[in-house]
């Protein structure tokens, strides 16, 4: 596989710059791991009292990191830029999908923030108190989670897709007093009702006292006396004399709730002093942020990476960081080359899932717009198809553009394994290598390293600062579902292998593993092959129970434009796999599909599609689904099978 190396001018200008410089960082970490994290909590972040102890390991797995000091979130995102040259500088760049666009600097975000804490100080809220959080994409999102932080309110951001029901789980859960939301929002030129399911879910949410609504899309909506505000109205007298509170290290954060395949959703809990550092270091390490530079995120503030590395990574590192409303696809499918080249973005950080849809819309619509702004690349959400992966290097990054195909989950907090732009060589799909300070692992189920090439489990051997501290309100399932299944290592649920020169890659879920006539295969693995056809714009591979085989092979195709779904090429695809892979792997099924079941943050819902083909119905949470009607359509065609 051919290595793809950073320019020397890119290298010459990276922070971290070169091979050398990032062996110095793993081996400073290794060496004295908290050390490590102590000068860098130093020199990057401000604190209104340092620390007593780095790391409190005596609860382990419920770890502590920076115990005994103070610090605010909200304040190292916005106020300290604003006593230094960046307080004129854009620090929200936002676009709504309508076309209307509003930039707010330093200055003006400082102003908002402190205006919206004081109306919830007004109003009684406090230290320690639970928000939810239920807007479309515009500036006031972020505005409110900084002002929930400023005082210390735990925020919880509800993905605006998600329905009444999935919002009043979560408000239930988290026991919230405090529901922010907007009349509605903006998604392929349709109201989204988010007013209307907010009143929907509290009927049965008697905890919650007040209701703050931002005025979006002007929609007619119910506002309940006694409950319910305008944010336009409470604005109107707020006062921006709100310090930002002197927080615990470890008072919590937010709360994000991701889904199991049963049950209700896990409330992952994030905390503030670990959380703030690693994030800030990932955007200078990853993202090689520069003074100059615009950096956009296309992901959704109602996922982790929204809040991660649109909002708070960014902030707190002081560049500006552009927000998008509505779908990428909208008006056509060069909204995002459009937005890029009229905002001059520098760094762009998307799915694959988002890239796959790309090349299916063909490299006209890219073609159209002038990209030379861009001068770094990113992916994230699921492994990246090597065939994804140049196209995206090639199309989009006009082969001179390094790609950080990055690892993470919700529960880590930030970015964990990951290409550093300008001192690691590239391979296409590989995340290459842990960042500084993450002791990652592939290893059998005792716990025992793999050798190079074989696959196993991947690990975290050690405990890192953006780790998750707990479930909310299960501290005993998060114990049992994180910390037990291999003792003495968080658990991270994905299969992965590492090749004869240390780079990891990451298989999927281990659930996303399949075992037929006695090989061992990868979801991943498969798609990947599959894309590489010339007909195959998207895959999905799950594994399905066979009398002689034991597992069968299921693979669900969207085909690129201009090739259509016939029975030629599902058989010429069968083919295709028994060349690439070998007979065994030939797929017992294929069946195409204009679409695939994915979270708005673009995961396949591979659970999803087993359960369509062997019960023909689906019981599971779908809450974290974008597009229901897939699923319809996908029953639809199993049943006329």
């Amino acid at each position: 596989m051919s290595l793809y190396h950073p320019s020397d001018d890119f290298v010459a200008r990276s922070n971290v710059s070169g091979g050398d410089a990032r062996r110095d960082l793993v081996a400073r970490a290794e060496a004295a791991p908290e050390k490590f994290w102590s000068e860098l909590a130093e020199s990057e972040l401000h604190w209104f009292r340092k620390w007593d102890a780095v790391l409190d390991e005596s609860g382990a797995p419920f770890y502590k990191w920076f115990v005994g000091g103070r610090t605010n979130m909200s304040y190292n995102c916005v106020d300290r830029h604003c006593d230094t040259w960046r307080k004129n500088r854009a620090a929200i760049v936002w676009e709504g999908e309508p076309g209307d666009q509003r930039t707010l600097t330093y200055q003006e975000l400082l102003r908002c923030v402190k205006r919206f804490a004081s109306v919830l100080r007004e109003q009684g809220f406090r230290a320690g108190d639970r928000a939810i959080i239920y807007m479309p994409m515009v500036p006031e999102l972020p505005v409110a989670m900084l002002a929930c932080a400023r005082l210390g309110i735990v925020h919880s951001v509800v993905f605006a897709g998600f329905s009444a029901e999935a919002l009043k789980t979560r408000i239930l859960d988290l026991d919230a007093s405090l529901v922010i939301t907007a009349d509605g929002g903006w998604r392929r030129g349709k109201v989204v009702p988010l007013k209307d399911a907010v009143d929907e879910a509290l009927h049965d949410c008697p905890g919650v006292r007040s209701v703050i609504v931002y005025r979006r899309t002007g929609s007619d909506v119910a506002m309940h006396d006694g409950r319910d505000a305008w944010w336009h109205d409470l604005d109107r007298g707020a006062s921006e004399d709100c310090p930002a509170e002197e927080l615990d290290a470890e008072h919590p954060l937010y709360v994000l709730y991701t889904s199991g395949t049963t049950g209700k959703p896990k409330g992952i809990v994030h905390s503030t002093g670990g959380y703030q550092l690693q994030v800030s270091m990932a955007m200078r390490w990853v993202f090689d942020i520069r003074d100059e530079d615009t950096y956009w995120c296309a992901a959704d503030v109602g996922w982790v990476t929204g809040h991660s590395y649109i909002v708070y990574g960014p902030l707190l590192v002081g560049t500006t960081t552009v927000m998008y409303e509505g779908a990428p696809d909208f008006p056509e499918p060069d909204r995002f080359w459009r937005i890029a080249d009229k905002y001059r973005v520098n760094v762009f950080y998307t799915s694959p899932t988002a890239i796959r849809a790309f090349i299916r819309f063909g490299d006209r619509y890219p073609d159209r717009h002038d990209l030379s702004s861009l001068r770094l690349l990113g992916s994230v959400g699921e492994p990246i198809n090597p065939s994804a992966w140049e196209w995206y290097h090639r199309v989009i990054g006009g082969g001179r553009c390094p790609i950080v195909d990055t690892w993470w989950q919700t529960e880590t907090g930030s970015i964990m394994i990951s290409p550093l732009p300008g001192a690691t060589p590239l391979k296409p799909g590989s995340a290459t290598f842990p960042l500084p300070g993450v002791a990652a692992d592939v290893v059998d189920m005792r716990g025992n390293s793999v050798e190079p090439g074989g696959e196993g489990f991947l690990v975290v051997r050690k405990p890192w600062p953006s780790m998750f501290r707990t479930l909310w309100g299960d501290p005993v399932r998060f114990q049992e579902v994180y910390w037990s299944q291999i003792p003495g290592t968080y658990f991270v649920g994905d299969a992965a292998r590492k090749d004869k020169d240390g780079y990891f890659w990451v298989l999927g879920r281990v659930d996303d593993v399949m075992n037929v006539s006695g090989h061992r295969m990868s979801t991943a693995e498969l798609e990947s092959m599959l894309v590489r056809h010339e007909a195959v714009a998207e895959a999905a591979v799950i594994g399905v129970p066979d009398e002689l085989t034991g597992q069968a092979v299921v693979a669900f195709v969207t085909p690129i434009q201009g090739h259509e779904p016939t029975d030629e090429l599902a058989a010429e695809l069968r083919e295709w796999t028994a060349q690439q892979i070998g007979k065994f792997a030939r797929p017992k099924q294929i069946r195409f599909s204009d679409a695939l079941p994915k979270t708005r943050s673009g995961k396949i819902m591979r659970r999803l599609l087993r359960e369509i083909v062997t019960t023909q119905t689906v019981t599971g949470d779908i809450t974290t689904l974008e597009d229901l009607s897939v699923i319809d359509r996908l029953a639809a065609q199993q049943g006329s099978d």
